[in-house]
């Protein structure tokens, strides 16, 4: 099958901060959402997400159309799906429940139009092993909020369609984020795995007394973590190379990180460790609440991606682009 129909209708399964996000984003891209939801209270909830979201995609940039009135719910999911060019699933994440929700998805979305859901964690050949078009099943994770942060991260299972994939890459590219494709698949897929590897070493420094926890988050966001906000590791190393750029690093520094590497440590994960840590957490907050470091962290990354689009250096745009 050939999965390149203009995608102008999205359907939004699962409403909570994850679907709110993704609703919003699609919203200010000029797309018609409908959404669905079984649980008390959704759309109002949703409603209330979208409005606190629309802000921060107004500073980001609107596109042509992108109105809070194409937005329309329903509670009935047959209905949301039936015309549907694109779903955007964002149900709880167990394997079971994926399973049977893809198989009644897959019954009433149009043959041609795709599926792809924001599991964080499980990989899309569990997810299509019930469909009977499997093809146009693929993962399309975001890294939260989705109406702000541009990573993607699109997988096929074993049943996939290299062109659904395709599809998916270049819709999400469309609308100004920046798909990365997994080739395989992975439990966790990738942007999660790098998070829980730099964590563990985080935890094993204060586990070892080395560092407080707000020490410990410093040493991140105060060194590396802002280079990481313009380029990546492998694209800094090669400014680490100096005049002979990653080839020096890979020749010269590399054995020394190495040894690095193999000396990192594994934390034993206490009950005393957790509240050493939320304790610190705490401290960093200052009596600020969650809402309020949310609002001060998207407004600094709003910042951020407009300064580095202005740079030249990202591929990413946060130019707005209207819907297909």
């Amino acid at each position: 099958m050939s999965y390149n129909k203009p995608i102008r209708r999205i359907a939004v399964v699962g409403t909570g901060v994850i679907g709110a996000s993704w609703a919003a984003e699609y919203l200010a891209r000029g797309f018609d959402v409908v959404a669905t939801d079984p649980a008390p209270n959704a759309e109002s909830n949703l409603r209330k997400l979208i409005d606190a979201a629309w802000k921060d995609l107004t500073s980001i940039g609107l596109s042509k159309g992108a109105s809070r009135d194409r937005l329309s719910f329903t509670a009935n999911m047959k209905d949301a799906l039936s015309e549907a060019d694109l779903v955007q699933e964002n149900a709880p994440e167990r394997p079971d429940f994926k399973m049977k929700l893809y198989a009644e998805m897959d019954e009433v979305v149009p043959v041609y139009s795709l599926l792809a859901s924001s599991s964080s964690g499980i990989t899309p050949s569990v997810i299509q092993s019930q469909c009977k078009h499997p093809e146009r099943v693929v993962i399309g994770h975001p890294f939260n909020p989705p109406h702000i942060i541009p990573l993607v991260e699109v997988v096929g299972g074993s049943k996939t369609s290299p062109d659904a994939i395709r599809q998916a890459i270049s819709f999400y590219a469309s609308i100004g984020k920046r798909p990365i494709h997994l080739k395989k698949e992975l439990p966790g897929h990738v942007a999660n795995r790098f998070q829980a590897a730099l964590y563990r070493e985080m935890l094993y420094v204060i586990e070892q007394g080395i560092l407080s926890v707000e020490d410990t988050d410093a040493a991140v966001s105060y060194g590396p973590g802002l280079r990481w906000g313009v380029m990546g590791q492998s694209l800094q190393w090669h400014l680490g190379g100096g005049a002979g750029g990653i080839k020096h690093f890979m020749d010269h520094l590399m054995p020394p990180l190495e040894g690095a590497m193999k000396a990192l440590g594994t934390p034993n994960i206490t009950s005393e460790l957790k509240q050493e840590v939320i304790s610190g957490v705490m401290r960093e907050a200052a009596g600020r609440s969650v809402d309020q470091i949310v609002e001060e962290e998207n407004r600094v990354l709003i910042g951020l991606l407009k300064l580095r689009a202005e740079a030249g250096l990202s591929k990413e745009s946060t130019q707005p682009i209207a819907a297909a």
